[in-house]
């Protein structure tokens, strides 16, 4: 069937530093969601973060993309990008102004005085993040607060986040719609592999940004008191866009232990489906998360799982062996000996709940409320 895009609704996209192959949460979240609205007849837009883009892209899969400039200091690049995409949205005559984060949630009110009709998407408290100060948290509680009392529409992407919305802001209507996970693409090459030194059924995979909170500090320590148990090797894919103090801790603590953790830096494609593949276990041992789209995707690939027990990773209702005392280095490595000494075996998950495409129809669902 063939539609009118001048007659289809108009969605502007920010609060994301871009799509595709961003690294981040939020980003990946944006990369899967989009195209998917796109495909069922709407006129997506995403407004990029130009400092973070690597290609010319004027459109991807359907979404149409657009780069704006902007100072690249994380304590206030977002707020002003937002404010520049609100007069962009206003000059496309957008139907609905989405805006993903509570960061850029702040000026929510500013896009409500220019007409605009805004859903923000809650993907965190991200004000309990170890890498903010004090006035970084003030501002991101405030940015929450203006979300979620200024919206039109209010997306949370877990029940943790759903509590915090209902308990603090008495705001009873918001939408929950998950996370999602798309279907695993199992690799039986192993050529990515080879070229790590990493054999298949032999390594501990975990992926992320390269920040305080997922905790990969305490992960490679607790690895290496292990003194190479049965030549397994740690797998940590990821880094950190701004190249901080916490990044370069990590790869000062693998350096000189290149033979036992691996630091790929950031991939996705074939190598991150390989890597997924022939895992023997993935762990993320953060200390916060919204609903973690890494740990969906190990579910995926039916790995067994070992996660801290923060809220947003209980809420997965994983066995209750998949989950170890956030923090605790001596349950985490009981956990890690356990699927080094045994043969790991896969684990089938419940994942109906995840699926990109119901996710993109409950998304349209809020956009048609308005």
């Amino acid at each position: 069937m063939l539609i009118n895009l001048e007659q289809s609704m108009k969605i502007v996209v920010t609060g994301t530093r871009g799509i595709p192959n961003i690294i981040g949460g939020v980003e990946t979240h944006c990369e899967e969601l989009l195209p998917r609205i796109a495909a069922n007849g709407y006129d997506v837009t995403i407004i990029r973060r130009r400092n973070y883009v690597q290609d010319a892209l004027k459109e991807y899969n359907g979404v149409k993309i657009i780069d704006i400039g902007t100072p690249q200091k994380k304590s206030f690049e977002a707020i002003i990008h937002t404010l520049k995409a609100i007069w962009m949205a206003k000059k496309l005559r957008a139907d609905i102004f989405h805006v993903h984060s509570v960061g850029p949630a702040l000026v929510t009110p500013v896009a409500r005085l220019f007409g605009l009709k805004v859903v923000i998407t809650h993907h965190g408290p991200d004000y309990d993040r170890e890498k903010w100060k004090k006035v970084a948290k003030f501002v991101l509680r405030t940015g929450e607060r203006m979300g979620i009392w200024f919206a039109n529409e209010v997306i949370v992407i877990s029940d943790v986040i759903n509590t915090i919305v209902k308990e603090k802001y008495k705001r009873t209507n918001a939408h929950l719609i998950y996370n999602g996970v798309p279907a695993p693409n199992f690799i039986q090459t192993t050529h990515y592999l080879e070229g790590l030194g990493v054999e298949p059924q032999k390594y501990i995979f975990t992926m992320g940004r390269f920040v305080p909170e997922k905790n990969f500090q305490q992960l490679i320590k607790v690895f290496l008191s292990l003194d190479n148990r049965n030549g397994y090797k740690l797998v940590l894919a990821g880094d950190d866009v701004f190249n901080g103090l916490y990044s370069h801790e990590i790869k000062k603590m693998a350096r000189g232990y290149e033979d036992k953790v691996i630091l790929t830096g950031f991939i996705k494609g074939e190598k991150l489906h390989e890597l997924f593949t022939h895992a023997s276990a993935f762990v993320l041992p953060s200390s916060h998360e919204g609903l973690p789209i890494s740990l969906l995707e190990a579910m995926s690939y039916d790995l067994p799982v070992i996660v801290s027990d923060i809220p947003a990773n209980l809420e997965v209702c994983l066995p209750q062996d998949s989950y170890f005392p956030v923090g605790n280095d001596e349950k985490l490595k009981e956990q890690l000996i356990k699927i080094i000494d045994q043969q790991p075996i896969r684990r089938k998950y419940q994942l109906d709940n995840y699926q990109w495409d119901n996710i993109a129809k409950q998304t349209i669902e809020v956009y048609e409320r308005i």
